[in-house]
């Protein structure tokens, strides 16, 4: 069996750190960019709905319809915020 140290050496020095994150080929930061900006825009269309009909312009129906939409908004984000939240506990928990 033929051994070189310098096939060794290069494979070594072409192998990825188990510390170095994988390039991301997807975008996560713009998925979550997109999800933070939907998720502003639907309480804003909630509250801009909101104000239209204490004025007297939005009809009931549309107001029930954005403040359904805003409330399932802010339960997702809540829910999300928990799952966050307790990975974090969870990783300060492991023994290091």
């Amino acid at each position: 069996m033929d051994v070189r140290s310098s096939a060794i050496a290069q494979l070594y020095q072409n192998a990825r750190p188990a510390t170095q994150p994988a390039p991301q080929t997807n975008g996560g930061g713009e998925a979550f960019t997109k999800v933070a900006k939907d998720f502003a825009e639907t309480v804003k269309n909630g509250e801009n709905t909101a104000k239209a009909a204490m004025a007297g312009d939005a009809d009931p129906y549309a107001l029930v319809q954005a403040l359904a939409s805003t409330e399932l908004a802010v339960e997702t984000a809540v829910t999300v915020r928990d799952k966050v939240v307790e990975a974090y506990q969870e990783i300060l928990r492991m023994p290091v």
